[in-house]
């Protein structure tokens, strides 16, 4: 039997998620517990307990399907980032808002611009429409905004930019994106993702949704599953204008959020002791990566994230005598980046782990 499918469907190479504790577990024969993952850019600190609490008092309704416009969470986040609630699209994960914008917005002829080293959902969200992609080589491992202004082509629909960006840890600060904004055509869309804000430090950070005031091509991506702790219940946003976000809400899945992460991520967006724990903990955690990567002699990108993107040489052996010292870090080769590893910021415990078996993996 032959299956029909479009060409550009047969030649997306599906997104490979960090290794899971319990297949490294499997594979070497190693007790789950003592295994340190540092792969996906989890919040060490675990979901909030707050947020805990309300997921667990939703429990008694999960036989009914839930809220498939979100209407409570829609009012937390309209409170939280004081926009109105039509300008608000949920997402399955920040990962469901890219894809959704892409499908809203790209189709087979057209393009869509982001950078070398960005976000690897980028390509793939353009491919799975069928759209082309123009790849912007980065300048410092970041975006070079100047050049992604100039790639932008008749054709061109959709500019992504990670800020900061994934897997390098790179950040372009606000009067550059602001620019960028000002001077892209009215008819392209900027998807504006910014996953890792609350990691920034607070001299750098800036209230964003003023630019989707400004813009109306401007959509922005924000997620739970990063500093909030809820990356296993999959909750997402955006904020657009009304036009972009009637359009966004043709393509979401109905009941893309679940009851439970509904409810939690509610309680989270309130829990402002618990996101500054998570930045602290980030902000040391972070410097002290920095630091010992300093003394071993390492090349590292200054990161804005929660995560470091070190050169270890031949990476897939480093991350190998990683893995049999039960380490999970994460190789980038994918990006196009065989000789560096992106390390997540743990607890200040798997952190010393992580640089105790980093020299032997070395070879040191």
């Amino acid at each position: 039997m032959s299956i029909h499918a479009p060409e550009y469907v047969r030649k997306i190479a599906p997104y490979q998620a960090g290794k899971p504790i319990g297949e490294l577990a499997r594979e070497y024969g190693l007790d789950e517990a003592s295994i340190v993952k540092l792969a996906s850019n989890e919040n060490p600190l675990g979901m909030p307990e707050s947020a805990r609490r309300a997921m667990m008092a939703a429990m008694d309704e999960l036989g009914r399907y839930p809220d498939s416009n979100g209407f409570d969470l829609k009012a937390e986040i309209a409170r939280r980032y004081a926009v109105p609630q039509d300008w608000i699209t949920l997402g399955n994960g920040s990962n469901d808002i890219l894809e959704i914008a892409a499908h809203a917005l790209l189709q087979p002829g057209e393009s869509a611009v982001y950078a070398q080293y960005s976000f690897v959902v980028y390509a793939l969200a353009t491919q799975a429409v069928g759209a082309r992609a123009i790849v912007v080589p980065a300048r410092d491992f970041g975006h070079d905004l100047d050049a992604m202004r100039a790639a932008i082509e008749p054709d061109t629909r959709v500019v992504f930019i990670a800020n900061p960006n994934n897997p390098t840890g790179t950040f372009a600060p606000a009067q550059a994106i602001e620019a960028f904004l000002a001077s892209v055509p009215p008819d392209v869309v900027v998807v504006l993702d910014e996953a890792y804000n609350e990691y920034l430090d607070p001299g750098l950070r800036f209230d964003s949704t003023q630019w989707v005031r400004r813009f109306p091509n401007l959509i922005l991506s924000r997620t739970l599953s990063k500093a909030y702790g809820l990356a296993g219940l999959r909750v997402g946003f955006a904020l657009a204008q009304p036009e972009l976000t009637g359009l966004m809400n043709r393509i979401r899945q109905p009941f893309n959020v679940n009851s439970l992460a509904q409810a939690a991520a509610i309680a989270a967006l309130g829990d402002a002791d618990f996101l500054e724990r998570s930045y602290e903990i980030n902000r040391q955690g972070k410097a002290r990566l920095q630091t010992a990567f300093d003394a071993l002699g390492l090349q590292y990108v200054p990161s804005y994230g929660n995560f470091v993107l070190v050169r270890v040489g031949d990476a897939a052996a480093v991350y190998e005598r990683l893995l049999r010292a039960g380490v999970i870090v994460r190789p980038v080769a994918g990006y196009g980046l065989p000789e560096w590893l992106r390390v997540s910021i743990g607890l200040p415990e798997e952190n010393e782990r992580f640089l105790a078996a980093l020299p032997a993996a070395l070879g040191r």
